[in-house]
C-alpha cells in the first residue's frame, strides 16, 4: 500500500517533469532602425540635447510586441520580442537619428555627462499592431524643455502609421519599424525647428 507521502512525492515529480517539457522554442528577436536619410531642410543647433527616458504604460514597458485586436484588448505577437524593453530601444534609436542628421552638437541619454541645454521628454502612447485595421501605429507625446529653467518650449503629438503587408511576424514588425521611423523623423525635424 502506498502512503500519502509517497503519493505526494510521485505527484511532485510529475509536476516538475511537466514543467521541464512545456518550454517551447525561444521567440524571434526583432530590432528597430533609426532614420538615416534626412534629405530636405533639417534645422541644426549648437545646443546639447538630452533624450530623457521615455515613459509609457506597463504594457509597453516590455520586450513584448503589442497587438490590439480591438481598442479594449491587448495581446502580444506570438513568438516575437524586441531586442530590449521598448522605451529603452526607442530612446536609443532617437539618439541615433539625431546623430544621423549631422546637425546637432551633441545628443545623449541621462548619465552620459553632457552639459544639457534642452531635454526632449517623451511619453509613448501607442506602439502597436492594430489587427482590426491591418496597420502598425505609433504615437508619442513629446515636449522640449529648457534644462536651465524647466520651462516647456513646445509640445507636440508625433505619430506614424504603416500598412501591414502580410500576416507573418516579419511583416508586422517591418510595419512597426516603418511607423516608428516616420514618427522619429517627425520628432527630429520638429525638435530642430523649435530650438
Amino acid at each position: 500500500m502506498i502512503g500519502r507521502r509517497s503519493i505526494g512525492a510521485i505527484a511532485a515529480c510529475f509536476l516538475l517533469a511537466g514543467c521541464a517539457v512545456v518550454q517551447g522554442p525561444p521567440p524571434e528577436t526583432y530590432d528597430l532602425t533609426a532614420p538615416r536619410d534626412f534629405s530636405g531642410k533639417v534645422g541644426g543647433t549648437r545646443a546639447q540635447l538630452l533624450i530623457a527616458n521615455p515613459s509609457s504604460v506597463s504594457v509597453l514597458d516590455s520586450e513584448r510586441i503589442v497587438v490590439r485586436p480591438d481598442p479594449y484588448v491587448v495581446t502580444y505577437l506570438k513568438g516575437a520580442q524586441w531586442t530590449d524593453k521598448l522605451p529603452k530601444l526607442l530612446q536609443t534609436r532617437i539618439v541615433q537619428a539625431f546623430e544621423n542628421t549631422g546637425n546637432v552638437r551633441a545628443v545623449g541619454r541621462p548619465g552620459e555627462g553632457l552639459l544639457i541645454d534642452y531635454q526632449v521628454v517623451l511619453d509613448i502612447r501607442n506602439f502597436e499592431i492594430d489587427s482590426s485595421s491591418g496597420t502598425a501605429q505609433v504615437l508619442i507625446s513629446a515636449k522640449i524643455m529648457n534644462d536651465r529653467n524647466g520651462r516647456v518650449l513646445a509640445s507636440q503629438q508625433i505619430g506614424g502609421q504603416a500598412s501591414i503587408n502580410g500576416g507573418g511576424n516579419d511583416e508586422m514588425v517591418a510595419a512597426l519599424d516603418s511607423a516608428s521611423q516616420a514618427a522619429i523623423d517627425q520628432l527630429v525635424r520638429w525638435t530642430l525647428a523649435k530650438i
